[in-house]
């Protein structure tokens, strides 16, 4: 078989790494995974890990930044052909239906900011799912001529961000989704987001 070339080696090599990080990251959380468990599960030597990042919480950034594009696409996935005045309200769902997942509970809305600092995380969000709430709201004020104020997309995000931690720590989550979903309706009706409850 032909060699791989020095560039298909470190892009399997990264590649290796971040599916090590993301596993285990996800199960254990950032603080109880050290290096020497990350560089054994991915296959790889120590050096090569700092070859690719310079220590593990890079690592853990870009699996961070990784996990929140493919967020991204999942819920402009979901949006293909929604009415613009159900947009937002059927992002809210989607959002909370993906926050459900363990991964992204932990890495994203539990270990990101803590890990990464606010302004980081922030940082990550607003090419993201900040991002994508912003672009939501845009379209569904041109559709419907309703006023967007400047920080509502930021609510929003925030707000769903927390409700998606209470559903995952509530006792009852299916009652706990119910009622973040109505809470949500309430709060975007009173922003100018939305009619009603999602």
């Amino acid at each position: 078989m032909p060699r791989r070339s020095q560039e298909e080696r470190r892009s399997t090599t990264r590649a290796a790494l971040l599916a090590a990080g993301r596993e285990l990251f996800a199960t254990r959380g950032f603080a109880d995974v050290p290096a020497e468990q990350i560089v054994r599960t991915a296959g790889v030597t120590r050096g090569a890990m700092y070859h690719h990042f310079d220590d593990k919480t890079e690592l853990f950034a870009a699996v961070f930044e990784q996990l929140e594009a493919e967020i991204t696409a999942d819920l402009a996935a979901s949006l293909t052909d929604v009415p613009a005045d159900e947009l937002v309200p059927t992002a809210v769902s989607a959002f909370l239906d993906i926050c459900a997942r363990p991964d992204v509970l932990r890495i994203a809305l539990t270990d990101a900011p803590a890990t990464l600092g606010w302004q980081r995380w922030r940082e990550v969000e607003q090419r993201h799912g900040l991002g994508l709430v912003n672009e939501l709201l845009s379209q569904r004020a041109e559709a419907t001529g309703a006023d967007v104020p400047p920080l509502l997309g930021q609510v929003v995000l925030g707000a769903v961000i927390e409700a998606a931690l209470l559903i995952a720590h509530a006792d009852d989550p299916v009652a706990a989704r119910r009622e973040a979903e109505a809470s949500l309706g309430a709060l975007l009706a009173g922003l100018g987001g939305e009619g009603g409850a999602p």
